[in-house]
């Protein structure tokens, strides 16, 4: 269980520390795993990536990923308003959702946004309704439910016929025909997202086969599309992080290289989200108490569940090390119970984990947090939100947090 944090904060300087719990993000590994995704889609001149801006909201994640020219994927009025004010460029932002509000819709084509990802005929309305009264033309993919099983958790699963999201296979031409007879909306592709947190690729074949079908069905017809957007879903390592740093990009790319038959002149889009930022991110708490019950040892942390609601809400699975003080190599390992202060039995982080020995006061780091982190943490219970630092924030002056 050695420790893997202490390259930007070392032993000696975790007295120094910022009140916890906080974020902290390692910008040099996100850097690294940006460049990682261009260099992968660098022959690709046909692929262009949308990062969902859901993952991660923290202004200097934001600045880095909107420098390397990546566009934007959002799911709110209020996440195009900052992307935009990250720096992105409005002409490769995509909006989807399947409750996208009149204002939001009204906002969207204001700034000029490149793509509505649209999910149902009423929605299809209502763009074309208030894309007409502002006298402009609103973009439309449709998002396609393929009813591909991605095999995560069900409520990270957005691709079968029972969710809520997208339109099934048999109602898909009808809303072509819907669009075409519209004066406000031009469809110029089509939209899949089929889940979150995949790790087994051959998902995204089946996901290429479908399309492959759908789009030689659909040129039957006489419809032909400029644009395919494939969604996001990779997912990461989150029991070993330390030894998978950087997700599998360039297989994940090259599986639609090989599976997806893309017609001459069309752009394949992606959404990565939790693949970029999940590993640069890392959620520091300190131990309160050690508590011995009858069967178990309790070490309640000042961090709970909402400060990262994963564990609580998917019973999702973080690495957890103890960073303790410079003496860890002494602390024996111990299983234990790791919770957090909430009033709720549901505020637990690990169950069983196997950490070295923690003691009131020390330092706990709660790995793969950069994603569905901070953006889905409240103050319930009347507690502030955590705050988030970087390895920019950070500098040292003989061993001293300055």
């Amino acid at each position: 269980m050695t420790p893997h944090f202490s390259r930007n904060i070392p032993h000696s300087s975790l007295n120094e520390l910022p009140d916890t719990p906080f974020y902290y993000y390692d910008t040099h590994l996100l850097q690294r795993t940006l460049e990682n995704i261009k260099s992968c889609i660098a022959q690709h001149d046909d692929y262009v990536v949308h990062y969902a801006i859901k993952a991660n909201t923290t202004p200097t994640v934001l600045s880095a990923i909107s420098s390397k020219g990546f566009g934007a994927d959002c799911v709110s009025g209020g996440e195009i308003k900052v992307a935009i004010n990250a720096g992105f460029d409005p002409g490769k932002i995509v909006f989807a959702g399947v409750g996208k509000t009149d204002k939001e819709i009204a906002y969207a084509l204001e700034v000029g946004i490149f793509c509505f990802n649209v999910e149902s005929l009423p929605e299809i309305d209502a763009i074309n309704e208030i894309a007409v009264r502002k006298n402009l033309k609103a973009r439309l993919a449709i998002r396609v439910n393929p009813n591909v099983d991605a095999h995560s958790h069900p409520k990270i699963t957005t691709g079968l016929n029972e969710n809520k999201f997208g339109i099934d296979i048999p109602h898909l031409l009808p809303a072509i025909r819907r669009i075409q007879s519209l004066e406000g909306v031009e469809l110029i592709g089509l939209h899949f997202h089929i889940g979150s947190q995949i790790t087994d690729l051959r998902v995204f074949e089946t996901l290429c086969e479908r399309i492959n079908e759908l789009q030689t069905e659909l040129e039957l017809h006489n419809v032909h599309l400029q644009h395919v957007n494939v969604g996001g879903g990779l997912g990461i390592n989150y029991k070993e992080p330390h030894l998978e740093k950087i997700a599998p990009f360039c297989e994940y790319f090259e599986v639609f290289g090989k599976k997806l038959f893309l017609r001459p002149g069309q752009t394949l889009h992606f959404e990565l989200g939790r693949s970029v930022v999940a590993q640069c991110g890392t959620l520091l708490s300190r131990v309160v108490y050690v508590k011995q019950g009858s069967h178990r040892k309790f070490v309640i942390l000042d961090a709970g569940f909402s400060d990262l609601a994963r564990v609580a809400m998917y019973g999702a699975y973080h690495y957890i090390e103890n960073l303790g003080s410079s003496d860890m190599s002494a602390r024996p390992l111990e299983y234990c119970d790791i919770v957090g202060p909430i009033c709720e039995s549901s505020d637990v982080f690990a169950q069983g984990r196997l950490v070295n020995q923690c003691r009131r006061g020390d330092v706990v780091a709660i790995r793969s947090a950069g994603a569905y982190g901070i953006t889905m943490a409240s103050t319930y219970n009347c507690r502030p939100l955590p705050a988030s630092f970087s390895d920019l924030d950070f500098t040292f002056d003989g061993g001293k947090l300055r």
